[in-house]
């Protein structure tokens, strides 16, 4: 392969035609189904897919199918199909991942910034769905296209972009199973919906946390009444969903109390997180901490561990509480908050969800009234040990791409994906991979894509299609 023939494609590609193709995709506000209930009417999904669709099937790519695969009721699917190099027909099929749905705007953007405007800034490219991760799919084709510029060698690449991650990819068990024959023996995965601690080396992901997530209303009245004539008397909603959680959580500590959201961190990954921690140093300083607070502790290998394989609880929304302004003096009839559960990515999310269930619906303080509502799950995932093969080309990419040797991250999100695929196919070597950084902003505001970053992603995916093609 020749190495300036791969890094000069992937720099003109880049400048020159994923660039102003990525832009256009940012602006269109293609919302996760959990955002967008009228997604199929509003059509910004199909938006989304037909733009990414065209952009690929005009790229160099001798051989391959783009196709939309749609499912009744359910998001679509790009499943681009590029055929082996010859002599590589035999190493399997390759899967590279990403997605094209996005999280909601939120407010709050920079002076000339906004979720739907993109815009280029120091390297940078702002915009909603820019770094999470609308640039996958081009980076994935990309990489496959400066390969073959390069006189490189690749087994059969299957791209997957799938329109409904950020909802916890509902859609995608099905269309897994709907393509489980067409995919074939897959042997390598590459995922680049995830990234790392800074910008200056490849970062595996090695492990992702699970979720539990669920609605949980105490009621204890039918109607709000006057508090000073029923404070007392009547228990306050609030007060009783702070005794519920604190059989949850530990307030002063932020510790997970119930055993079933709980696991023994495996050895490898506790060095794995300290080797990490002395490469970059300081976790979390790039968080936009007010003024005085400081994090849960000065312990840099406790918090990436709190990080990646303890269980937290966030409270992401409430109900039941008016605006302070709109308050009256009343003593409200119920409270509903939305709890969001991270779990070790070798925990159970069915037994999670079920021992929460029971913290929060037995032995009511008061018989106050529980209901519980829009229950949802997704398990984590640890990954496979990794390859010889792999190893080495992950130690030549430290040398010929970066100037750092290649790190390795345990991901505080979820990917349910990853989990899907690594109980379909348990061989399966995984590359968890990304341009995302602790500073990215995915999810809230000024979300921005590192631009030298992605590109380097791109040349080190290169580098490992060849390496496995030759293995």
């Amino acid at each position: 392969m020749q190495h300036n023939t791969l890094n000069s494609t992937v720099s003109r590609l880049w400048d020159a035609e994923i660039l102003p193709s990525l832009s256009e995709l940012v602006s269109i506000p293609a919302l996760s189904p959990v955002f967008d209930p009228s997604w199929a009417a509003n059509g910004h999904l199909d938006d989304a897919v037909a733009h990414v669709s065209k952009w690929i099937t005009a790229r160099n790519l001798p051989g391959a199918t783009v196709e939309t695969v749609r499912l009744d009721g359910l998001t679509p699917v790009v499943m681009v199909d590029i055929p082996a190099t010859p002599g590589a027909e035999d190493a399997g099929t390759v899967v590279l991942y990403g997605h094209l749905d996005k999280q909601p705007p939120v407010g709050g953007w920079g002076e000339g910034l906004g979720p739907w405007t993109p815009v280029l800034r120091d390297g940078r490219l702002y915009g909603r769905g820019a770094a999470d991760d609308g640039y996958s799919g081009y980076a994935a084709t990309a990489a496959i296209e400066a390969l073959k510029a390069a006189g490189g060698s690749h087994a059969r690449c299957v791209i997957l972009l799938e329109t409904c991650e950020e909802s916890g990819s509902p859609d995608l068990a099905a269309y897994l199973t709907h393509l489980r024959d067409r995919l074939g023996d897959v042997t390598l995965v590459i995922c680049l919906d995830s990234g790392g601690n800074d910008y200056s080396r490849l970062w595996l992901t090695t492990s992702l946390r699970g979720m539990v997530s669920v609605d949980v209303t105490v009621r204890v009245l039918d109607a709000g009444v006057h508090s000073g004539l029923a404070s007392g008397i009547v228990p306050s909603s609030f007060r009783v969903l702070r005794v519920l959680l604190d059989r949850i959580e530990d307030s002063a500590t932020g510790e997970i109390l119930l055993p079933e959201l709980n696991v023994e961190i495996p050895a490898h990954r506790q060095e794995e997180a300290r080797t990490s921690v002395a490469a970059v140093g300081p976790i979390g300083t790039t968080f936009p901490l007010a003024s005085g607070v400081h994090r849960v502790t000065d312990q840099d290998l406790e918090l990436a561990l709190n990080n990646s394989w303890r269980p937290t609880l966030s409270i992401i929304g409430a109900s039941g509480m008016p605006e302070p302004l709109d308050a009256g003096n009343v003593l409200r009839p119920y409270t509903t908050l939305s709890l969001s559960f991270r779990l070790p990515p070798t925990a159970s999310a069915e037994a999670a969800l079920a021992a929460i269930k029971k913290a929060l619906t037995t032995d009511v303080p008061y018989g106050a009234h529980v209901e519980l509502g829009r229950p949802d799950i997704a398990d984590g995932w640890d990954a496979p040990e990794t390859a010889p093969w792999l190893r080495a080309v992950l130690d030549d990419v430290s040398k010929t791409v970066f100037d750092a040797p290649w790190g390795t991250v345990g991901l505080g999100g979820s990917i349910p994906f990853m989990g899907l695929l690594a109980e379909t196919y348990p061989q399966a070597q995984f590359v968890v991979t990304g341009a995302l950084g602790a500073d990215s902003n995915p999810h809230v505001p000024d979300e921005w894509l590192h631009l030298g970053q992605a590109a380097r992603v791109t040349t080190s995916v290169a580098h490992i299609l060849d390496a496995h093609a030759t293995r």
